[in-house]
C-alpha cells in the first residue's frame, strides 16, 4: 500500500530542500542603479526546532513554523569592501508529519492544483465557407509572453505576441535574424503560407521588424531601434522574465526535437553525417527512431523529407543527447536528464581542455539546458506549424493528461516565495540608493516584511489553502489527495466548459472517474487514483507491471508512466487470469491502447496493470463491490462516506 500522503510530503520536502534555493538564486545579485552595490544571497537554512510543537500551536491558536535564515553579502565596488550578514528572513510554516499545517491554531491542507503545462500546443479548425482547415498554435510558457501563430481563409499566416494585435509571421522570423526572403523559402521551403505572407509583409530587415513589433507592444511610444531590441530580448531571452521550468523545457525537447518528429517518414535526398561524411540515410529510405535519433544527435538539424512528391524541410530546436559528445566521467555529478543546445556544446567542447570541460560545463548549465526560449525553439515551432499543412504532426488535445500538470504545495509556496521576494528586491534597490555607503549593511537594507505577508496572504486567503475537513479519517486523506482545476492561474466555475469537467481516457489509473462534488464543480476538483503519483514535472502516473517480451513472462518490475508514454503501450487489465509460471493464461487478451478497446495475442502485451482497484480514489474504492453498483450512486456514496460522523458509543 503506498504512502497516501506523499504527495503532499515529498512536495513540500523539495520546496526547502531545492525550491527556496532556487528562487534565491533568480533574484541574486540585487544591484543599486549604479551597479556599485552588489547584494547576493549565498544560503538559507531553516531552524533545527520550532518555537511551538504542532500540539502547542494548536493549543495557543499560534502557526506551528520555523524561522529562515539567509546568508547575505553585501559587495561595495568602489570601496572593495565586503560584508556578510546571517539575516532572519521570517517565520516559515512548517508541515506536519500527516501532510498539513497549522495556522493560527487551525490545520490546513494546500490543495493540489490542475493546470496547463507549458509546451507548444497546435489545433486545427474547420472553416465551412471556404472548405478548408484554419491552423493555430499557442507556444506558452510558465511565466512570460505567448507567442501564437495563426493562418487564416488566404493562407497568409500570422503571429500575436503577448496576446497583441496579430503581425505576419515573417516579421517575427526576421526580428529574429533571417531577413532576406530568398533566406526565409530556403530554410523554411518553398510553403505557399510562407510566399503568401511575405507579400503581406511590409518589413524588409531586422530593424524594421524590432520597430514593427516594438509598434504592436507600445502603441503610442516613439520607437527607437534600441528600445525595440531592448524589449524583443527581454521579452524571450531574459530568464527572469521568461520561464519555461524544467518542464517546459522538458516539453519543448519531446515535442519540437528533429528524432520524434522525422521518424517513419521518407528521406527525400541523401542524409550524411558532417563530421564523418558518413551517410546516415538514403534518398528515399523510410528513416526509423533508431536512426532519428542517430541525424539528431550527430548535430543536423534540417532534414528534407518527401510527403506525396513534395519536399518538405523538417527544422529541429538544435538539441543533442550530451552523453553521445561528453563521457560519463566528465559529467561528474552534473545531471543533463534532457537534450541541450548543440552549438554551445560544440563550442564548449572545441575551446575547452579535457581536464577544465566539467568546469565549464558546470559554468555554462543554465545556458546548455536554458530556461528561456531560444531562437531554434521558435524556429521549430514554426517549422511545425508550416509541416501541419503537409499533414505531418499531431494536433493536440489539451484536455489529455501529458498536457496538463500538478503543481503541488511546493510549488505553490515557491511562487508566493517569488512574488515576496520580487517585493522585497524593489525595498533594497530603494534603500541602495538612500543609505550612506561607508555604514551600510545587509541587515539595514533587507525588510522581512513583504516575505512574511506574501505567506500569510497566501495560507489565509488563497483559494486553494483550505481549512482541512476533519469529520472523520477518510475525509481528512481525501482532502489531503484532492486536486483542484481552480485557483489562481488556473479556470473559473463561470468559463469551464464541458470538454474541460468530462472524464478522459489519460484519467485511468491517475484520477478517478467517480469521486467529484455534485453542482457548479463537478468535474473541475477530482480526486488522485488509489496507487497514481505525481512526477518532479508535476504528471500525474500510473503504475504497470512490466512484461518480458523474450520470456513472455509478467515481471515483477513496476514502472510509472505518465499519460504521454502510456500511450505508446499496449495495456492488458489487472483481472486477466495469470498461470502459475508467470504467464497469461489464455492465449488471446483483452486490452487498452489509447482509446481503443480490442482483443490481440499474448505476444503483443507490454504491460498488465497492478490492481483492480488502481482506476478509483481512495473513497470510491472503499465501496463494496462498486463495480455492480450505477455511476450516480457510486459517486454520491465516495462522497457521502466523508461526512459519516464516527460516534464513540456505536448505536
Amino acid at each position: 500500500m503506498p504512502n497516501l500522503v506523499k504527495v503532499q510530503k515529498d512536495s513540500y520536502n523539495w520546496f526547502l530542500k531545492e525550491g527556496l534555493g532556487e528562487v534565491l538564486k533568480e533574484v541574486s545579485p540585487i544591484t543599486d542603479f549604479t551597479e556599485n552595490l552588489v547584494l547576493d544571497f549565498i544560503d538559507y537554512h531553516m531552524d533545527e526546532k520550532s518555537k511551538y510543537t504542532v500540539e502547542e500551536a494548536k493549543e495557543r491558536d499560534a502557526t506551528y513554523s520555523k524561522k529562515l535564515h539567509v546568508k547575505v553579502r553585501l559587495f561595495n565596488r568602489e570601496s572593495g569592501e565586503i560584508k556578510e550578514q546571517e539575516i532572519y528572513l521570517g517565520d516559515f510554516p512548517i508541515m506536519t508529519d500527516t501532510g498539513t499545517f497549522v495556522i493560527n491554531g487551525a490545520e490546513r491542507v494546500v490543495v493540489s492544483q490542475l493546470v496547463r503545462s507549458p509546451s507548444c500546443y497546435y489545433a486545427s479548425t474547420f472553416d465551412n465557407k471556404k472548405g478548408k482547415n484554419l491552423l493555430s498554435s499557442t507556444v506558452m510558457p510558465l511565466r512570460g509572453a505567448w507567442l501564437e501563430y495563426e493562418s487564416d481563409n488566404n493562407d497568409i499566416t500570422y503571429v500575436r505576441v503577448d496576446r497583441t494585435r496579430k503581425l505576419p509571421i515573417t516579421t517575427l522570423i526576421r526580428a529574429l535574424g533571417i531577413e532576406q526572403d530568398s533566406q526565409i523559402l530556403e530554410i523554411f521551403g518553398e510553403e505557399n503560407l510562407l510566399k503568401l505572407t511575405l507579400e503581406k509583409d511590409v518589413t524588409k530587415t531586422q530593424e524594421e521588424a524590432l520597430i514593427e513589433i516594438y509598434k504592436k507592444l507600445r502603441p503610442g511610444e516613439l520607437p527607437t531601434i534600441e528600445a525595440a531590441k531592448t524589449l524583443f530580448d527581454r521579452l524571450f531571452f531574459d530568464p527572469k522574465r521568461y520561464d519555461l521550468a524544467k518542464v517546459g523545457r522538458h516539453k519543448f525537447n519531446m515535442k519540437l526535437s528533429l528524432a520524434t518528429r522525422i521518424t517513419n517518414q521518407e528521406a527525400f535526398e541523401d542524409i550524411m553525417d558532417l563530421q564523418t561524411g558518413e551517410v546516415l540515410v538514403e534518398k528515399g529510405q523510410i528513416i526509423s527512431a533508431e536512426i532519428a535519433k542517430q541525424i539528431q544527435n550527430s548535430g543536423i538539424n534540417t532534414v528534407a523529407v518527401k510527403v506525396k512528391d513534395n519536399k518538405v524541410i523538417i527544422i529541429g530546436n538544435g538539441t543533442v543527447d550530451i552523453h553521445n559528445f561528453v563521457e560519463e566521467s566528465d559529467l561528474g555529478d552534473l545531471k543533463f536528464k534532457e537534450y541541450v543546445n548543440y552549438s554551445l556544446l560544440k563550442s564548449i567542447i572545441e575551446n575547452t581542455d579535457k581536464d577544465k570541460l566539467y568546469e565549464a560545463l558546470k559554468e555554462n548549465y543554465d545556458e546548455l539546458l536554458p530556461r528561456h526560449i531560444t531562437n531554434e525553439d521558435i524556429f521549430a515551432s514554426i517549422s511545425y506549424f508550416l509541416n501541419l499543412d503537409h499533414k505531418l504532426g499531431k494536433i493536440d488535445d489539451i484536455d489529455h493528461l501529458g498536457n496538463r500538470r500538478v503543481r503541488c504545495v511546493g510549488e505553490l509556496l515557491q511562487n508566493q516565495f517569488r512574488i515576496g521576494l520580487a517585493r522585497l528586491e524593489r525595498v533594497v534597490r530603494e534603500r541602495m540608493t538612500v543609505q550612506d555607503l561607508d555604514s551600510i549593511t545587509p541587515q539595514a537594507l533587507i525588510n522581512t516584511k513583504p516575505i512574511s505577508s506574501a505567506i500569510r496572504e497566501f495560507f489565509g486567503s488563497s483559494q486553494l489553502s483550505q481549512f482541512m475537513d476533519q469529520t472523520n479519517p477518510l475525509s481528512e486523506l481525501a482532502h489531503k489527495r484532492r486536486i483542484s482545476a481552480l485557483g489562481p492561474g488556473g479556470l473559473t466555475r463561470e468559463r469551464a466548459g464541458f470538454e474541460v469537467r468530462d472524464i478522459h481516457y489519460t484519467h485511468y489509473g491517475r484520477l478517478c472517474p467517480i469521486e467529484s462534488p455534485e453542482g457548479p464543480n463537478i468535474g473541475l476538483i477530482s480526486a488522485l487514483s488509489i496507487f497514481a503519483r505525481i512526477n518532479e514535472y508535476g504528471f500525474v502516473e500510473a503504475p504497470y507491471r512490466k512484461i518480458d517480451h523474450e520470456t513472455g513472462k509478467i515481471t515483477d518490475q513496476v514502472d510509472y508512466l505518465s499519460a504521454d508514454q502510456e500511450d505508446k503501450y499496449i495495456m492488458a487489465q489487472a483481472t486477466e487470469p495469470i498461470g502459475k509460471d508467470g504467464r497469461f493464461v489464455n492465449k488471446v487478451i483483452k486490452v487498452r491502447k489509447v482509446t481503443e478497446y480490442q482483443q490481440v495475442p499474448a505476444e503483443m502485451v507490454d504491460y498488465v496493470e497492478v490492481s483492480p482497484q488502481e482506476i478509483a480514489s481512495i473513497a470510491a474504492t472503499m465501496i463494496p463491490f462498486m463495480e455492480h453498483d450505477d455511476v450516480k450512486r457510486t459517486l454520491m456514496g465516495s462522497n457521502m462516506q466523508r461526512q459519516a460522523v464516527p460516534l464513540l458509543k456505536t448505536e
